[in-house]
């Protein structure tokens, strides 16, 4: 009789410490995703191409860097605004109010749709306060032009 009360407490034992387990599983399963989180910023309504619509995702990695993926539909190609640029460039205005070149828009439009799509995806050290798109003569612009596109709230 002593024995099977005995089996039964080790039964029980390794029972709680399952659930335990899976309890802790649980509660991390719901704190990573919020450690994670990922910022989504839209680009408000542009006066130079009304059509286009986008927004910009920033996040911190594990080496505490920002990884920002911007992503914009409805952009017209940069050749038809009435300027002679070649490229849609991304800036990051930083915390300590610097201007840094992330780089060229990639276009592309859709394999069933007509619509123009334009990304990017980079990381920086430093941390965005506002993201914004120039039309430029050169991708590697060391300061944004004038011709200010598409621009983000601070956040």
């Amino acid at each position: 009789m002593k024995k099977l009360n005995t089996n039964k407490m080790k039964t029980q034992k390794f029972n709680y410490q399952i659930k335990s387990i899976l309890l802790v599983i649980l509660v991390a399963g719901m704190i990573l995703p919020l450690t994670s989180y990922a910022k989504k910023i839209k680009f408000m309504p542009s006066s130079v191409v009304p059509a286009a619509k986008g927004y910009v995702k920033v996040k911190s990695d594990n080496n505490n860097n920002h990884v920002i993926k911007i992503e914009i539909r409805d952009l017209a190609d940069v050749e038809r605004l009435n300027t002679s640029k070649v490229s849609y460039v991304v800036w990051m205005e930083t915390d300590q109010g610097r201007m840094e070149n992330l780089g060229q828009l990639n276009s592309s439009s859709g394999f069933m749709s007509k619509q123009m799509k334009a990304s990017l995806e980079t990381v920086s050290s430093y941390t965005p306060t506002k993201i914004f798109v120039t039309a430029e003569e050169f991708v590697n612009a060391q300061s944004p032009g004038d011709r200010v596109i598409m621009t983000t709230d601070r956040f």
